[in-house]
């Protein structure tokens, strides 16, 4: 991790010190950029939803640490059975916030709920796409899990689910999570704030925060003023022209990836010649330094260079507008529309200037000759364009999307994008979905080699989507706090790694 030091020469706020009330207790005001449309634990794995319930409300069962790897949390232990089967070994002694026990049967019913189809949880859509999940309870804290097909990183997997108690509803979303967590879910007042406080009967190592509020603040120059001013105490995204003080402001690879997506299911994206055109009209060097912060990579993949498998040999499309104007005469030479209205999907406050990044390509699209225009939605409109199944009057789209994966392997990516039964899929491609089911069976230097032939297949020959960045991320946070924002910031941000000086 190291500190951001200034950019860009001058300040918009100067530093300036905490205010006695904030400085005198252990409590935290978090800013984000957006508010909460779900709480539900088990949609935790979307960065707006983790930032607030991951690991603070509810824990997973195994861990991934940015630095040592994988970790216990809710188990102990577990041990490979062959055959598909880990036997999972959980801490005993763990309690809900309701007061009641965890047992092997709440794992279970997690693991059901997760895939159950009267509320598509995202955790579920996600990581297990493509899979079947059947447990078998050993005693109160042992349960073995079965994944068919067999998933040789499975304990890996499982550190992405949240384990709620067996009560709750496997039809329905919950509104007040409960959770074993180190804190408790007291409130959500729509369009204010969400406020948690420190579980009493927490089975592990007492945080020294206290309580915290979460307050939403969709301009970034608001929320850094906030921090800066001791209105609140952590930031985790801020634009890059906000990001002026060394002592309070943090710049880190985030392990987001921002690409556009492509339907290829009506004209004229389902022509490959028009997804290429896509691609070369971007000058994508000309973000760098300017809109996105320097350090931002271009990317060839769906996951961050760091993730195993990624292809290194692969090189961003050339900016080429002659090119795309060619290719998107030729395809209009032999019948396809290439002339059609495209709607261009946009995130609103996804990312620091994600809007300028939209209308910058909005305007590279329609200097080669697209009939294209733009769209910016809150989140809950967003996931409508996102996420299968889509509209069925829909005209051909582009979805602006920004996808974090810090757990170190494709398998966390690429089966909810990229396969035909994948939740935010624009492809149907039975070569790719063999490739995917393939590359997530094997194990050492198969399955880095499969990862890499798939990510090469689907950038350079399917051209599936248009690839975009990898991000620099920017938090400020308040000097009063011993923290240091990480790779998992802007999906997870756990209160109990907060302390103060």
């Amino acid at each position: 991790m190291q500190k951001f030091h200034a950019l860009i020469v001058g300040t918009i706020f100067a530093a300036t010190a905490c205010t006695t009330v904030l400085a005198a207790d252990s409590t935290v005001t978090i800013v984000l950029s957006e508010e909460l449309d779900i709480v539900d634990p088990c949609e935790a794995s979307r960065s707006n939803v983790g930032r607030v319930v991951l690991q603070n409300i509810s824990e997973t069962i195994t861990e991934l640490n940015p630095t040592e790897g994988l970790k216990p949390r809710l188990a102990d232990s577990w041990e490979d059975k062959g055959d598909g089967t880990w036997q999972f070994k959980l801490h005993p002694g763990v309690m809900f916030s309701d007061g009641t026990s965890l047992t092997a049967d709440d794992v279970a019913h997690s693991l059901a709920r997760i895939k159950s189809p009267s509320i598509s949880c995202e955790i579920g859509a996600k990581f297990f796409g493509g899979m079947e999940l059947t447990s078998k309870i050993i005693d109160d804290l042992t349960i073995d899990i079965t994944a068919d097909p067999a998933q040789p990183i499975l304990p890996l997997l499982l550190s992405t689910v949240t384990i709620v108690p067996a009560e709750s509803p496997m039809d329905s979303f919950v509104d007040k999570p409960i959770g074993t967590g180190p804190f408790i879910f007291d409130e959500y007042a729509r369009g204010q704030h969400i406020k948690l406080s420190a579980n009493p009967n927490y089975w592990g190592e007492k945080p020294a925060v206290e309580s915290a509020t979460y307050v939403f603040r969709s301009d970034s120059a608001v929320r850094a003023a906030m921090v800066a001013a001791g209105e609140a105490d952590i930031a985790p995204n801020i634009a890059l022209q906000d990001a002026v003080d060394d002592k309070m402001d943090y710049s880190y690879p985030n392990s987001e990836t921002v690409y556009l997506r492509l339907d290829h299911s009506m004209e004229p994206l389902n022509d490959v010649r028009v997804r290429q055109a896509l691609n070369h009209a971007i000058d994508r060097e000309a973000f760098v330094g300017t809109i996105l912060a320097n350090g931002t990579l271009l990317a060839t993949g769906m996951t961050p260079p760091s993730t195993i498998g990624y292809n290194h040999s692969l090189t961003p499309y050339t900016f080429d507008p002659e090119k795309a104007k060619a290719l998107l005469a030729e395809a209009k030479a032999d019948g396809v529309a290439v002339d059609t209205e495209i709607m261009l999907i946009g995130r609103t406050n996804n990312f620091g200037n994600v809007l300028e990044t939209m209308e910058a390509l909005l305007a590279m699209y329609q200097d080669v000759g697209l009939n294209m225009n733009l769209k910016m939605v809150e989140v809950a409109e967003w996931l409508e364009h996102y996420s299968n199944p889509f509209a069925e009057d829909r005209g051909p789209e582009i979805v602006e999307a920004q996808h974090d994966n810090a757990n170190g392997d494709p398998v966390f990516s690429m089966f909810f994008k990229y396969a035909s039964e994948g939740l935010q899929t624009g492809v149907r491609d039975p070569a790719l979905d063999d490739m995917i089911a393939s590359a997530t069976a094997l194990t050492g230097d198969d399955r880095k080699t499969k990862w890499e032939d798939t990510f090469k297949y689907i950038h350079e020959d399917l051209v599936a989507d248009v690839m975009l960045f990898h991000m620099v991320g920017f938090s400020r946070v308040n000097t009063r706090l011993d923290f240091a924002p990480s790779i998992r910031t802007n999906s997870e941000l756990q209160l109990s790694q907060i302390g103060f000086k």
